[in-house]
Order: structure tokens, then sequence, then C-alpha cells
């Protein structure tokens, strides 16, 4: 099993597909800190509260100098309607194929109701300027997790 990520280690690379037929890539953000949140499922209760967190702070998150990309297995046809549903701001990058989620350490076995089963561990990667991981969030609970976010990007060097 792949040692799991943590800070000071240089973030994988990644290039997925987002929302609006857009792409998204680490390395197309290098030298401007990068917000990347893992969450399970568009549409669901814990990751509209997600998203709807950090898209009323993009503002000051666009002030710090961040970037906030949302990561989830959906497709990015499933990202549009979540967008425009909720009027989400952030970009949504779609891994139906798991190379970012997995590279990333988050695919994890999960427990609901006495069934064990593999998904995404609500986690949050903040990447420094200089593309290594400056923190790290796993097992995420929603509330207040942007601002906790923000504060950490706006303390970046």
């Amino acid at each position: 099993m792949a040692k799991e990520l943590g800070e000071g280690d240089p973030a994988p690379d990644f290039a997925l597909p987002t929302d609006g037929g857009g792409k998204a890539s680490l390395s197309g953000f290098r030298g401007k800190p990068v917000v990347l949140y893992f969450y399970p499922k568009d549409d669901t209760s814990g990751c509209t509260a997600e998203a709807v967190g950090f898209t009323g702070l993009k503002t000051a998150f666009d002030a710090a100098g961040a970037v906030v990309i949302g990561v989830s297995p959906d497709s990015a046809a499933s990202h549009d309607r979540f967008k425009t549903k909720h009027k989400l701001k952030v970009a949504l990058a779609a891994d139906p194929g798991r190379s970012a989620i997995e590279a990333y350490g988050v695919w994890k076995e999960k427990s609901m109701y006495g069934r064990t089963y593999f998904g995404v561990e609500r986690s949050t990667f903040l990447i420094g300027r200089d593309g290594r991981i400056a923190r790290v969030w796993r097992k995420v609970k929603v509330p207040k997790h942007a601002e906790e976010v923000l504060k950490a990007a706006q303390g970046l060097p």
C-alpha cells in the first residue's frame, strides 16, 4: 500500500475534465496555492453543504490567490447539473477513473449501517505555491471546514 501523503510531500499532478467542458491540472496552477477537496458524490447533503461553503468564500480565496477545486468520481455532466442547481462558483473536476482520488489516497474502505464498501473519504489538501502539500484534512466534518481551509490558505507564504 502506498504511503499516505502528508505535509511537505510533493502533491501528485493530475489532469481532469471539469464542469463546463474545462480541464484542470495541478501543473497548470504552479505558483498559486491550490485547495483540492475530495468529496464522495454530487448533490448529497454533506457534499452540497461543503461545495456551498467553499462557494460562499470564493471571493476570499480569490483574494488569497488560491484556486479551489472539488474532485469526485462523478462525471463532468453531473458536475454541470450540480453547479447549476446550487449556483456553485468553484471548479469541479470529474475523476470517474479515480486517478487523482487514488494518487491522493482518499479511496478508502468505509462502512455504513454494517455494510462495508469503498468510496471517497472526504479530504482536503492545501497545496503551496511550490507544489508541495502544506496542510491535509482527512475525514472532514463539513461545518466550518471551508473557513478553516481559508485561514490556512491566507497564512501561506
